[in-house]
């Protein structure tokens, strides 16, 4: 049993949504409007300002659809109503980014800088030169694009430097000249 999937999704001020033939559902919001195709396993219905999502049958398969689909659409509507943020963090001496037109450019220790354009739908803001603050309505594509900036140098263990989430705890290791004392 799902405990996930059996929870109702509140839908707040401002917000609709509309479920079509073949379980397409979109939401409208005041930060934008999102669309998404679910399982035609699921049954999705709105009831006055709430959303249940129910499974058709006790397979496995479908168990698994239903936890997913209820928290999918749950990030559809806080998406549309409020927006996601990732922030991250530059550490190193000489590491900075900026933006350049519809592109972030990073320089970050190697011999060039990286250009990484950014996609419609998400807002890149540069607060100060080690700080990036990414936003949108989409979580998956947030998360990924924050996900994609910061795999072009993680950060390491013994002086931190590197590129990480503003609330990630690096674990420092102890360098070589530590275990000769």
């Amino acid at each position: 049993m799902s405990r996930i999937g059996n929870k109702t999704i509140t839908i707040p001020e401002g917000v609709s949504i509309d479920v079509a033939a073949g379980n397409e559902v979109t939401v409208k919001g005041p930060k934008g409007t999102l669309t998404r195709k679910f399982s035609e396993l699921m049954t999705i219905t709105v009831d006055g300002n709430e959303v249940k999502v129910a499974r058709a049958n006790e397979d496995k398969h479908t168990k698994q659809l239903h936890g997913t689909t209820r928290a999918l659409l749950h990030n559809m509507v806080e998406g549309c109503a409020h927006e996601f943020t990732k922030e991250l963090e530059i550490n190193g001496i000489g590491y900075r980014c900026a933006l350049s037109g519809n592109k972030l450019v990073l320089n970050v220790g190697y011999s060039h800088p990286i250009e990484i354009a950014i996609e419609d739908g998400l807002r890149v803001e540069c607060p100060s030169a080690t700080e990036i603050k990414v936003s949108g309505i989409d979580k998956q594509r947030v998360g990924e694009f924050a996900a994609n900036v910061r795999s072009f140098r993680k950060p390491e263990p013994y002086k931190g430097k590197g590129i990480k989430y503003k609330d990630e705890v690096i674990r420092r290791k102890e360098g070589k000249t530590a275990a000769k004392k």
